[in-house]
């Protein structure tokens, strides 16, 4: 019997490499784009201080942009279609999700759970995305839907209970 050969894991080195994994966040042993939401959330805190919605939704868009090259640079690397360790897609999708969120702890908190429940359920049109579109930038897309639903569910939610102090 033969052991299948271990993955392909791209070294850090590279900047794609970097950038497709979240810094190296991609690499940690369980719940990778848990970790990958969670150092989005991390990032977002600053450029939301700096530039609120609007530098939020750049930020997205350049994850997007920047992180659909980095992917395809490390899915040619590995051979294989979504792997485990990119975590750019959750990045993107983490900001999108709280660009429209309330300037609190407790309602990024909400956001970033509803954005790890959406992108684990992955609610139409992402299962979709996710099964049929085989690209750098279908594993993004995907992620950016799950962002979208979360971000609606929590601008709902805060304009019903949010008051400012």
């Amino acid at each position: 019997m033969t052991v299948p050969p271990a993955p392909v894991r791209p070294s850090l080195a590279s900047p794609a490499v970097l950038i497709a994994t979240g810094l190296g966040t991609g690499y940690l042993p369980k719940a990778p784009g848990t970790w990958g939401s969670l150092l989005a959330a991390v990032l977002a805190w600053p450029i939301a201080q700096a530039g609120g919605t609007p530098a939020l939704l750049i930020a997205a868009v350049l994850a997007t942009v920047v992180g659909t090259w980095a992917t395809g640079v490390y899915m040619r690397r590995t051979g294989m279609h979504d792997p485990g360790a990119v975590v750019i897609d959750e990045v993107a999708g983490q900001w999108l999700a709280l660009a429209l969120c309330p300037p609190h702890p407790l309602w990024w908190a909400i956001a970033f759970v509803a954005f790890r429940v959406a992108d684990i359920t992955k609610p139409f049109p992402a299962n979709r995305i996710d099964r049929d579109m085989h690209t750098a930038f279908g594993v993004i897309l995907d992620d950016l839907v799950a962002g979208a639903y979360a971000a609606l569910v929590v601008w709902i939610a805060a304009a019903w209970l949010w008051t400012t102090p």
